[in-house]
């Protein structure tokens, strides 16, 4: 490819690992955040006219105004095809208003990022009632890699004969790809979400004592869910339960909870950088690059 790839230091290892496999040159943007707040972004001043934008949206306040500075400033020079690398989308679980005026959230920073993009690569999206990424994010070339077979793979390795278990419904579609990839039994819980922090979980119908389970799922925010599901694995004599998660949020002291309900490892994809990261997306996002149609 001849696009330039364009980062920010906190994500400086992944987009290496993109640009070595993508074949990209890779470049900084500088970053200075003002007293007050502001920030001022400064790239690159001469542009080719494809240009790749990576930035992982999670904690995206912040970030989703990066990325409307970038965008701009990008366009300013006369980039015509500009490319975003998402590996985490944000604000996609809310797809409609469940009570009087609240913002469907997906659709409003789905066509926020469609003004400013004419193509999108992330990761494991968390689509539920919307059936592609693009009609999530109307751009023109839209692409979605899949963590959970890469989780799989490494599950195959690490836990061979392993019963995959999704935590909750939500999970359903992550567990039966990463399953079907490596030809692993797999199941998933009920759950019942009381807030942010309090679930009950019910297990499946499934034998669990004396195996080695694996729960796999697209994200780790809080952590309760997944702890609560390992609390009742352990009660009901799983031999071990570990974790697999393509995205690492692993928020406030979620990652200290889940090892507390008796979780041994936690494995996680590189979308986000933690040191659960055991398996790269780079070469995936990299292929999809590749693949991507050239501007006419």
């Amino acid at each position: 490819m001849t696009a330039l790839l364009l980062h920010f230091d906190d994500e400086a290892a992944l987009a290496g690992r993109i640009a070595a496999a993508a074949g990209l040159r890779c470049v900084k943007i500088e970053r200075h955040r003002f007293p007050d707040g502001e920030l001022r972004l400064r790239l690159p001043p001469e542009l080719p006219a494809e240009v790749v934008l990576l930035r992982g949206l999670q904690q995206p306040s912040e970030k989703l105004t990066e990325v409307l500075l970038a965008a701009g400033a990008a366009r300013a020079q006369g980039v015509a095809r500009l490319t975003l690398v998402a590996p985490y989308l944000a604000y996609m679980r809310q797809d409609k208003a469940f009570a009087p005026g609240e913002a469907v959230s997906q659709r409003i920073v789905g066509d926020f990022l469609a003004s400013l993009f004419d193509a999108l690569v992330t990761v494991d999206p968390h689509l539920h009632r919307v059936a592609t990424l693009a009609a999530a994010v109307p751009v023109v070339d839209a692409r979605t890699v899949f963590g959970a077979p890469l989780l799989a793979a490494l599950v195959a390795e690490r836990r061979p004969g392993a019963l995959l278990l999704g935590p909750d419904a939500e999970s359903a579609q992550w567990v039966a790809a990463a399953a079907a990839a490596q030809g692993f039994e797999h199941a998933v819980c009920a759950k019942l979400r009381h807030g942010d922090r309090e679930v009950d979980i019910r297990l499946p119908d499934v034998a669990v004592r004396g195996r080695a389970v694996v729960l796999l799922d697209d994200v780790a925010s809080s952590g309760r869910t997944l702890a609560r599901a390992a609390e009742l694995l352990r009660a009901a004599g799983a031999a071990s339960v570990d974790v697999a998660v393509t995205h690492a949020l692993f928020a406030g002291d979620a990652l200290a909870t889940i090892r507390a309900a008796g979780v041994g490892e936690v494995w996680s994809t590189d979308c986000i950088a933690h040191p659960s990261n055991a398996v790269s997306v780079a070469p995936a996002i990299a292929a999809a690059l590749r693949a991507m149609e050239q501007p006419s």
